[in-house]
């Protein structure tokens, strides 16, 4: 059990496809640190408990143990051998900005020269060659560039010369990655140095391995391989990075294991990024967020897990639906934490007003009928609760869309009754609203209540003076009668409950009160 778990911890793979400066890759160190400590200190009890007892036993049994201990002594402390092993063996990250992942590495360099005290009676004050992380911590663009071998292939369609250059990428990308391995073990099992002409051999390579892959991505944003100007400003904007040899020995196993961070909250149409980005799924939801997603999907390995932070509208609006389609659609099992964010009461990280999605996400090839889809209510908290906020989650199972094209956001039994009552019903307000008629004003934004009225208020200002609020949209219908019996039904608890599962818990827009399932009986 020891040694299965010990080969589990040492070949997972951790990956924050925007990692900036390495938040969420120092929060897996953490987690990992202990899972290293405890098997190391299994082995040591082990080796101990077989020299004490004096008993025959075989020459080679527990010599793994023996072996992977001797490592740890041939390094500074047990604490630096753990580190330098994860960060080696367990930790990878990608970013656009050069600059963040220089902060990133150096973040970590840091974290393992803070375990040796300098000592100025041994050579370098005793401290070893910090590891060689520019294989693990890239620059790059996450989102352009071929995810798998398979992309490569299809790249290439129709073009048979093509194909057969580019099938010479496979075999060596795998001879890098047998020299990427034995560049990585180097300096897990020595005191970490490596030969500076060993790493300029393999960026060489890989750099042509790369020209390659360039030159045929190029090919589908409309570039030529005879125009050398536009093609390197290409390279300068898109930045690609192809995860299928950067990470050859990991893709081609099936993916990463773990993926994990917080992408780019960034409206694609309107940034000033100067970039395209093709052949995404999701491509009208228009937000990087929404591409890491998917890009994350693509390279994760059947069973592996992933764990993003994204906003609330993840869940809450019809625009992203292609983003949770596509985590349903390949999920074994999934998680959807929505948490209100709006500073009413508190909000989840300080100073940042802003409400999120935080889901986990186990990748199959089961189907929506198959998945097991949970969901939490959109909750809300004090300050005070904070700290014991994620101990009070309760999940319940997805129920099926609204007719918004949204998922439900409930997390108990009472609640799902009542949306489930509430399907049951086949008019809505829709059906009961005119182009004219008696007017009903509904407030377009809603925090603790729902707010409708017959007549907009009026409020002053010193500049203004007395104005109507513009605030308050309007439906119509055909007599008062009719118009009260709505405002009833959008000034009840049963409303609110369908407000909060199917919005944001802020904005109130037309569909989603014209939307509001009624009974005929309720018009008697």
């Amino acid at each position: 059990m020891l040694r299965a778990f010990w080969k589990a911890i040492e070949g997972v793979t951790v990956l924050d496809p925007t990692c900036g400066s390495g938040a969420f890759l120092f929060a897996a160190l953490n987690i990992l640190e202990p899972l290293y400590e405890t098997c190391l200190d299994r082995m040591e009890a082990f080796v101990a408990d077989l020299e004490r007892s004096g008993e025959a036993h075989a020459p080679k049994k527990f010599e793994d143990f023996k072996a992977t201990l001797a490592k740890v002594g041939a390094h500074p402390n047990a604490r630096y051998f753990t580190l330098k092993s994860i960060i080696l063996n367990n930790l990878f990250g990608v970013d656009i900005m050069e600059e963040a992942v220089e902060i990133c590495k150096l973040r970590l360099f840091l974290k393992l020269a803070a375990q040796v005290d300098p000592d100025p009676k041994h050579e370098n004050l005793g401290i070893e060659p910090l590891p060689d992380i520019d294989f693990n911590i890239r620059a790059g663009n996450t989102l352009v560039g071929y995810a798998t071998y398979a992309e490569v292939e299809a790249s290439a369609t129709g073009d048979w010369i093509q194909q057969q250059e580019l099938e010479q990428i496979k075999p060596r990308a795998a001879d890098l990655q047998q020299a990427f391995d034995a560049f990585r073990a180097r300096q897990v099992d020595a005191d970490g140095s490596v030969p500076l002409e060993d790493k300029i051999e393999l960026r060489k390579r890989l750099k042509a391995l790369e020209e390659v892959l360039n030159l045929q991505l190029a090919k589908s944003y409309g570039l030529k391989a005879d125009q050398p100007k536009p093609h390197q400003a290409w390279l300068g904007s898109h930045q690609p990075f192809h995860w299928f040899i950067e990470f050859y020995g990991i893709m081609n196993s099936g993916g990463f294991d773990v993926i994990v961070g917080n992408p780019p909250y960034v409206e694609f149409s309107r940034s000033k990024v100067n970039y395209q980005v093709k052949n995404f799924k999701t491509l009208p939801c228009d937000n990087l967020w929404v591409y890491s997603l998917e890009r994350s999907v693509d390279i994760l390995r059947e069973s592996g897990r992933i764990s993003l932070i994204t906003p609330l509208s993840l869940v809450s609006t019809a625009r992203f639906g292609p983003a949770y389609n596509l985590l349903c659609s390949h999920a074994q099992h999934a998680t959807f934490l929505t948490l209100a964010g709006d500073a009413h009461p508190s909000v989840l990280f300080a100073g940042v007003k802003m409400s999120y999605t935080i889901f986990t996400f186990s990748k199959g090839k089961s189907y929506p009928r198959n998945a097991q889809i949970y969901m939490t209510k959109l909750y809300r908290w004090l300050a005070v609760e904070r700290e014991n906020l994620f101990s009070m989650l309760e999940y319940s199972q997805a129920l099926p869309h609204s007719s918004l094209s949204i998922p439900y956001k409930v997390g108990s039994g009472m609640a799902a009754g009542i949306v489930r009552k509430l399907q049951d019903r086949s008019q809505t307000i829709a059906i009961l609203a005119r182009k004219r008629g008696v007017p009903l004003l509904y407030h377009r934004i809603v925090r603790h209540f729902v707010k409708a009225l017959f007549k907009a208020p009026y409020f002053r200002n010193e500049r203004d003076g007395e104005k109507k609020s513009d605030d308050y949209k309007v439906l119509h219908f055909e007599d008062p009668r009719t118009a009260r019996l709505v405002r009833s039904f959008m000034l009840s608890s049963t409303y609110y409950v369908y407000f909060v599962a199917l919005s944001d818990a802020y904005h109130c827009g037309r569909d989603l009160v014209s939307s509001f399932p009624v009974g005929i009986d309720d018009l008697r």
